[in-house]
């Protein structure tokens, strides 16, 4: 039977209520998964805030943690440039936490680099000088796989360096390396407006055509590179060198080749030239490494334009 007339508006003023119930329930369920989703981001950035901060100071020189009779470590890996952890603004203030700390007994350079900027290894040299004769500490450079060219240019600071056989030493030369693009810019019908205030403001400009002048200035500028990295050899190594006329030319040797040159001194490992020549077994880690921090930052900003900063920089010259 349907229901009494006067009971529907009861029933629908119910149902009203019972909807109105349902969406008020629903708004406030809404904005309590938004409050919990809020607090659960902060938590998540909080953690990775604290995940940073602890990589950061886990990464942090561990330098002056030992007082007893150590040997003190300074790894070289990778291209020595301005902007690797093979630069000057690491490794100087690694070598004078090594030189300073009263317990290393010597100051051992492990070495694994193909080279890199000529400018960065002179100021690594020069300070290994400086340190050295200041702190009167033995320094031994010991090389892994390569320690070439800039690479060697630190290692003839040593007093000693020590090498596998099968490491690969030496190529003392300089080169400035680019591309010219003129030949492609005139099959693409591309037409080259360089505007520039004094006669050689535009040296070695990869879309302009290479001339003379320019070039013979570049090699000039090779060659007096060339014999200061020369001459740092030779004050390094001593009456040690066998000089031939490869010697300087740029070339490479095996390790055992470079003992018989006397660009190395004999075979040795980081373990073994602690406990046979050092005679301090322990080993300490003085290298200082880029923060987390900062390897995230350049990360995130190293693509933004690379493409373009490698066709436009200009070319510098490497020792590698």
């Amino acid at each position: 039977m349907p229901p009494a007339p006067s009971s529907l508006p009861a029933q629908q003023a119910s149902w009203e209520r019972h909807t109105l119930e349902r969406l008020a329930f629903a708004a406030l369920e809404e904005q309590r998964a938004a409050r919990r989703w809020k607090v659960a981001l902060r938590l998540i950035w909080a953690g990775l805030f604290a995940a940073l901060l602890w990589l950061a100071y886990r990464e942090m020189p561990d330098g002056t943690a030992t007082n007893g009779p150590h040997t003190a470590l300074i790894e070289i890996r990778g291209e020595i440039a301005a902007d690797s952890e093979a630069s000057a603004q690491y490794l100087l203030g690694s070598l004078r936490s090594a030189f300073e700390d009263q317990g290393a007994r010597a100051v051992v350079l492990l070495i694994n680099s193909p080279g890199g900027s000529p400018v960065q290894a002179g100021i690594i040299n020069d300070e290994i000088h400086r340190l050295r004769a200041l702190h009167d500490k033995p320094v031994y450079a010991v090389v892994e796989e390569a320690c070439a060219s800039a690479a060697y240019y630190i290692a003839a600071a040593a007093d000693r360096i020590y090498v596998d056989k099968a490491s690969i030493v030496g190529s003392i030369g300089v080169l400035m390396d680019g591309f010219g693009f003129t030949g492609l810019m005139d099959k693409l019908g591309v037409e080259r407006r360089l505007l520039t205030a004094g006669a050689n403001k535009g040296f070695l400009d990869p879309f302009s055509p290479q001339n003379a002048v320019h070039r013979a200035y570049a090699q000039q500028m090779l060659n007096e590179i060339h014999s200061q990295f020369i001459e740092v050899v030779r004050k390094g190594r001593g009456e040690r060198l066998k000089e031939t006329p490869e010697l300087f030319s740029g070339l490479a040797w095996s390790g055992q080749k470079a003992v018989a040159l006397g660009l190395a001194d004999d075979f040795g490992s980081l373990d073994q030239v602690a406990r046979d020549v050092v005679k301090a077994e322990d080993i300490v880690d003085y290298t200082q490494h880029e923060n987390v921090a900062s390897r995230l930052a350049k990360r995130f900003g190293a693509g933004v334009g690379e493409s373009a900063a490698l066709l436009m920089r200009r070319t510098l010259p490497a020792l590698r």
